[in-house]
């Protein structure tokens, strides 16, 4: 998988990881790749439900050494 831009938002609470990830994926063209990385457990309900609701596509999701990492197709 081609990712065209990291987002790091570890160790930042909600809402912060979600508002970063729309600055982020603002700036993106259509069918790119975001990978964010959060800390924050909420963030898996929370980036799989803002990616539905947007209509972005939520590639993959994997959890390793306490860092969530997602991948995140823009709409």
């Amino acid at each position: 998988m081609e990712v065209n831009q990291v987002l790091d938002a570890k160790g930042l609470a909600c809402p912060m990881p979600i508002v970063r990830t729309k600055k982020a994926m603002d700036t993106l063209e259509s069918g790119q790749v975001l990978e964010v990385q959060v800390t924050d457990k909420g963030a898996l309900a929370d980036l799989t439900a803002w990616s539905a609701a947007a209509g972005h596509t939520l590639l993959e999701h994997k959890e390793e050494a306490d860092v969530l990492t997602f991948y995140i197709k823009k709409a």
